[in-house]
């Protein structure tokens, strides 16, 4: 680290931030059981992660991965449709895996959450009342009884690494857990409902896709406030707000 010429902020709000200092990544988090579970899922995952350097609470240093994101949330993703294949590969073979041993998302607990942040959009005038009534009917498909996997639980496409067609690394696990499969699937997905056919011809295609239409909605709906009250906007082109949209022109 000797040779470092500058610091990346690569996240940073009032619960974390993550710097890039040359091939390291440095997160400090209020919260020390995110990095408990960070730690632990990437022990337990069965599929590339980066390797942990040291840890001294609240900071947790880790090793980059190599090659580079799948996409990014609001661009078409330039990774080939082999590489998409790899990442529902390397997905599958997470859930597949033995669960980790500790609580996951409840059901019930979601049903409240979309409840509550439905009723702040509104309150709010965030988005058109219509907008928010099509996308929680679509939620309710996700909102039924799954049988648990091993979740990634935050599998956005920048913490999935690819080198050409090969998954490289799989970053930023602190929200792991058993849940339903179909999520990571979903958020993996989440603006690039285009590229869901390539990732299944790795995963497999005998998956329910309302029910990811569903999770499409649902993450949406829950996660627009918080996006909002830390600084990100979730009306940028591609963004949450404009998978919100787009759901309107389905049947």
């Amino acid at each position: 680290m000797a040779d470092v010429e500058e610091v990346e902020v690569v996240v940073a709000h009032s619960r974390r931030v993550t710097l890039r200092v040359g091939d390291v990544f440095l997160k400090v988090d209020v919260d020390p059981a995110h990095a408990d579970v960070e730690v632990r899922a990437m022990a337990l995952a069965p599929i590339p992660t980066p390797a942990v350097l040291w840890r001294e609470p609240p900071a947790l240093a880790i090793a980059a991965v190599p090659g580079k994101a799948l996409g990014v949330l609001g661009a078409p993703s330039t990774a080939s449709p082999a590489a998409w294949a790899a990442a529902g590969a390397a997905i599958r073979k997470l859930h597949d895996a033995p669960l980790p041993p500790w609580p996951g998302p409840v059901l019930e607990d979601l049903a409240a959450e979309l409840d509550r942040e439905c009723a702040w959009l509104l309150a709010n005038g965030v988005l058109p009342a219509e907008v928010v009534r099509r996308n929680r009917e679509i939620a309710e498909a996700a909102l039924r009884p799954w049988e648990p996997a091993f979740i990634h639980g935050d599998l956005q496409i920048t913490h999935v690494f690819v080198d050409g067609d090969e998954v490289t690394g799989v970053i930023d696990w602190s929200e792991a857990a058993p849940g339903d499969a179909l999520f990571d699937l979903a958020t993996l997905t989440l603006g690039h409902e285009e590229r869901l056919d390539d990732l299944l011809v790795g995963y497999g295609d005998a998956v329910d896709r309302d029910v990811i239409r569903g999770w499409w909605s649902l993450r949406g709906l829950t996660a627009s406030r918080w996006l909002i009250e830390h600084g990100f906007d979730p009306d940028a082109p591609g963004c949450e707000f404009d998978v919100l949209r787009a759901r309107m022109g389905e049947p």
